[in-house]
């Protein structure tokens, strides 16, 4: 038997491969911020279909993308939108009104007692929050319970069972190991509720610099580890670059063109100029332009 520990450098194609139609995926990422993009415009590249996709607990605009290019039939999440550029997210909203997709309805706390269950690998979490409100009604998942130590009326989250996690980080070793900058609680959640997890990263670094300040490392072992220099583009990575407000605003004008009128040409235009016309992450980059993700300074 080798000693010799196996790299996990992965490329994006075979991360993304990972993913059968019909499974679950986990989208991770706050608002604006580490969300892997360039896994996510493969997904799309390699035409998944019926996705149930867990979004973040504040998604971004790429589950709406998901939404916009048929990849995703189910979402689970309390929030897809991207706050100062879009209260909901266009797709998101004319998906749900028109009846293309799923939603699992549940608030943020319900979010982290499902991930906490499968976690846990337990069939539901208590939870209090939600008792007494329409929650129960609008998600049947959502069951109300007498508990058997205090009769106390509680709701049975059910768990949230990810097949594969999909999230963006500063840094990692060939090796799998992860470290955020900022935020990390809602990708470690998702981690811990994935059978496999695929991590984009800004930069691969020496297993040494993982060691010197193991206490950062956030994701112990990652499945596979994407190299994605601006891999979180259009959105922003913690101490690497903000978002890009012009490109952000470009899809949500052509969502929300399709919202208001039904005509999806400007947003099948969006999708074959930055998501399956380019060859690769290299090339997508090129087509945003090195001035434009120069110009990304965080300050």
């Amino acid at each position: 038997m080798s000693d010799v520990r196996a790299s996990r450098i992965v490329e994006v194609e075979e991360a993304a491969a990972a993913v059968k139609d019909g499974m679950t995926i986990a989208i991770g990422g706050f608002i604006n911020s580490g969300h892997p993009m360039a896994i996510v415009r493969q997904l799309i590249k390699d035409g998944r279909k019926d996705l149930t996709v867990v979004g973040a607990a504040s998604s971004g605009l790429e589950t709406d993308l998901l939404i916009a290019a048929g990849v995703a039939s189910h979402v689970i999440s309390p929030y897809v939108g991207a706050e100062g550029f879009a209260g909901i997210g266009p797709a998101f909203r004319k998906a749900g009104q028109d009846g293309l997709i799923d939603i699992f309805e549940l608030d943020e706390a319900h979010f982290y007692a499902g991930l906490r269950a499968s976690a846990q690998r337990v069939p539901y979490n208590p939870w209090k929050a939600g008792v007494g409100t329409d929650l129960p009604k609008v998600n049947p998942w959502l069951k109300e319970y007498r508990d058997p130590i205090n009769d106390e009326l509680l709701i049975a989250v059910p768990a949230i069972n990810i097949d594969v996690a999909f999230l963006h980080a500063a840094v990692s070793d060939i090796y799998g190991n992860v470290q955020h900058n900022g935020t990390r609680y809602g990708d470690i959640s998702m981690y811990n509720a994935a059978t496999k997890t695929y991590v984009s990263v800004e930069k691969v670094v020496s297993p040494e610099r993982i060691k010197a300040d193991p206490l950062r490392t956030s994701i112990p072992g990652a499945t596979g580890i994407i190299r994605a220099p601006y891999g979180s583009h259009p959105y922003s990575a913690d101490g690497y670059y903000v978002p890009d407000a012009e490109h952000i605003n470009t899809y949500l004008a052509a969502a929300t063109s399709w919202l208001k009128t039904g005509d999806r040409a400007e947003l099948d235009a969006y999708i074959a100029e930055f998501i399956t016309g380019p060859a690769d992450h290299a090339d997508y980059l090129e087509r945003i332009g090195i001035r434009a993700l120069l110009s990304l300074n965080e300050f």
